[in-house]
């Protein structure tokens, strides 16, 4: 049913956006291509990567398989597109979650909350919402950590001007950094360097719109994307609104790597797809690392407390960390005149933007910030 709506006509991206976001009648996902499982797909195909550029003892250190264990596909009409079916250790997502809901969300990182609050009320997100999330029985009202939508790390990306910029900085995470460095080199693009990330927090109701990741100033450099939590399903199309779209499902664990012609191409997220029943978490957020097999690597094991916390949230939600190299070698930022702006401008003027974006366009760009 999903494809013979987007064979032609105009923003064939855009009906086929607003058919897997309604809720009433469900979409029907028949259509949509699930690296999971076996059964092939005639656009898919298997991708080969740099089993040498890793070391196990480097992958393991960063909580990943051997590259060599690694399942990588591409698909047909989409060069430098990969896409890798959850590469994690046992038990290693658990960090990876952790780090996005409790420590990427501490100061001096930008966060949405930034725009309506003071420094001091989105000081310790996680602090000011671990207690409601611990209550059992009837829940108080949404913690911040459920009003969250967005984090940038590094240099901070202007929701406004669309921009990165020097002023804007702050020193990207050295964990982050080692794993996106690891899964860039095994992708055939050695020496990458994580420069800027967005995080995206999606509640089972929320949607990424159309857009294109234009704004780094080399785009010869991957764009990496880490999926934890819910299932979501991502449209990956062209370099027109008119270009139909490819619909995949985003399982927790996922990589999508897009890079060469693939890395200026439209893509959204239209919906977050309900746990099935019984089974509020994914099979493979249910393993633990066993502690006696770290070994000084940058995954920690995560406390039950705090894992408590992170699977509660992550049976209604779904986390992406994208990842950027801003600038490509010998490149620095063009000289313009005052683009000083402060991290709270800048919170305040990207979170006036989405609102004024959902607003007129509601499921066609941002964030659906009701949600």
């Amino acid at each position: 049913m999903a494809a013979s709506m987007v064979e032609q006509g105009e923003d064939a991206f855009r009906k086929l956006f607003k058919f897997y976001k309604r809720r009433n009648p469900p979409p029907d996902f028949s259509d949509v291509i699930d690296f999971s499982k076996k059964a092939g797909n005639e656009l898919v195909y298997a991708a080969e990567l740099k089993h040498g550029s890793v070391s196990e003892e480097a992958a393991f250190r960063a909580g990943l398989q051997p590259v060599k264990e690694w399942r990588a596909f591409g698909l047909h009409g989409y060069p430098g597109f990969l896409f890798i079916s959850n590469p994690f250790l046992p038990g290693s997502q658990h960090y990876w979650v952790k780090q996005c809901l409790k420590t990427y969300t501490q100061k001096p990182n930008v966060c949405n909350l930034d725009m309506h609050m003071s420094p001091a009320e989105t000081e310790n997100i996680w602090e000011k919402s671990v207690g409601s999330f611990r209550k059992k029985g009837q829940r108080e009202p949404r913690t911040l950590l459920e009003k969250l939508r967005w984090v940038t790390l590094g240099y901070h990306y202007n929701w406004d001007t669309k921009t990165y910029s020097p002023d804007h900085y702050t020193p990207f995470p050295e964990d982050l950094h080692s794993l996106s460095h690891k899964v860039a080199a095994a992708c055939g693009f050695p020496g990458f360097k994580a420069e800027a990330g967005i995080l995206n927090y999606y509640r089972s109701d929320s949607s990424l719109g159309i857009h294109v990741d234009e704004s780094e100033l080399d785009h010869t450099r991957p764009l990496l994307s880490f999926s934890f939590g819910q299932t979501a399903v991502f449209l990956l199309g062209g370099t027109k609104r008119q270009d139909p779209p490819t619909a995949m499902f985003m399982r927790s664990g996922d990589i999508m790597v897009m890079s060469g012609s693939s890395r200026l191409l439209y893509h959204a997220v239209p919906c977050i797809v309900p746990a099935p029943a019984g089974h509020p978490l994914p099979s493979c957020l249910e393993q633990h690392v066993d502690k006696d097999e770290l070994n000084d690597g940058i995954i920690q094991t995560v406390c039950e407390k705090d894992w408590e916390v992170c699977s509660t949230y992550l049976q209604t939600s779904r986390i992406n960390m994208t990842v950027r190299q801003v600038l490509g070698p010998g490149q620095s930022f063009p000289v313009t005149h005052s683009q000083t702006v402060t991290v709270k401008e800048q919170s305040r003027s990207g979170y006036e933007e989405e609102t004024q974006m959902a607003k007129k366009r509601k499921s066609e760009t941002g964030y659906d910030l009701d949600s």
